[in-house]
């Protein structure tokens, strides 16, 4: 028979979002339970430059490192599992089912994230936060000047790499085969500002150590690279904000209110799963926010039902 945790509120996920929600909770001396299964985007970041307060930069895995450390210091717990479904409980709360034990809360924050998709090519998977990226505004400026590529056939992809113009003037589109289909507008932005396109097939990533050197083509053909941006889209990890009957925009994205509050009473969303720009200190100060809107919700439920707890002299 599987371990059952009670928590007064669950957190699933143990990225940025969850480990700060994490910390404001247990602040706030609530029971609460951060579930991580040990995937937060944050681990393919080796040296994060645009994170407050932190001028040399931080790996991201130490950055969680850090922040689990302080929300443990103020009694939050961590558990390690995966989250397989989720459903509203009878008497009230959600109850959930991991790999390794069953829980039960009567808050649940979900702090899944997202998976952005990298490249399915031979090579790259190494170069991944060093020479390959998924984000101009966290990695442009530690590129600046360098041989660009940006992978990918649609608008977007010719947006990033108009973008990209302010880092560096050789930026370059490469679409593995694909045709592009981006607007006619974007095509002739494209040709205005001299940004190349080369639609051949990517047969593999070049690269000395973790840096990328050059892309070889199904033709023979070969073009240099000192950085690339991927543009192949995201998935939004919204499996169980699905089953419990959260409202999703069309991209999959989980919708909240201003307090991170979903369509669902009780039931709050934080991060990169949100339609935040995907950003680790916007994660983080939407796990902060949703904390509060937590505990205040928990507060006014125990004046409602007279239940509220009082210190204790010490």
């Amino acid at each position: 028979m599987k371990t059952r945790f009670k928590a007064q509120v669950i957190i699933v996920g143990g990225g940025l979002a969850g480990v700060s929600a994490g910390l404001y909770l247990g602040r706030a001396l609530r029971d609460v339970l951060v579930i991580d299964n040990g995937k937060s985007m944050a681990r393919w970041e080796p040296h994060v430059e645009n994170y407050l307060g932190f001028p040399n930069g931080i790996s991201g895995e130490k950055l969680l490192h850090n922040g689990k450390r302080q929300a443990r210091k103020y009694g939050a717990l961590f558990h390690a599992d995966k989250i397989t479904s989720a459903r509203q409980s009878r008497n009230g709360g959600f109850a959930l089912k991991g790999q390794t034990a069953n829980y039960h809360c009567e808050r649940l924050l979900l702090a899944t994230g997202i998976f952005h998709i990298p490249p399915d090519i031979r090579g790259f998977s190494s170069c991944l936060g060093h020479s390959m990226f998924f984000c101009k505004d966290c990695d442009g400026h530690r590129v600046r000047g360098k041989a660009l590529l940006i992978y990918g056939w649609t608008d977007e992809t010719a947006e990033y790499a108009l973008g990209m113009l302010q880092y560096s003037s050789r930026v370059s589109i490469v679409t593995d085969a694909r045709k592009p289909c981006w607007s006619g507008r974007s095509g002739k932005l494209l040709k205005k500002y001299g940004i190349p396109v080369y639609t051949d097939c990517i047969k593999e990533a070049v690269h000395q150590g973790r840096q990328l050197q050059v892309l070889r083509f199904a033709d023979g053909d070969k073009l240099s690279v000192q950085a690339l941006f991927t543009t192949r889209g995201d998935i939004y990890l919204n499996k169980l904000a699905k089953a419990l009957g959260a409202r999703l925009d069309e991209e999959g994205q989980i919708e909240v209110d201003a307090c991170m509050q979903t369509s669902v009473r009780g039931l709050y969303a934080a991060g990169c799963v949100t339609p935040a720009n995907c950003q680790m200190i916007i994660a983080a100060g939407q796990g902060a926010v949703a904390a509060q809107a937590i505990n205040r919700d928990l507060f006014l439920t125990s004046l409602k039902l007279g239940i509220l707890k009082r210190a204790g002299n010490s």
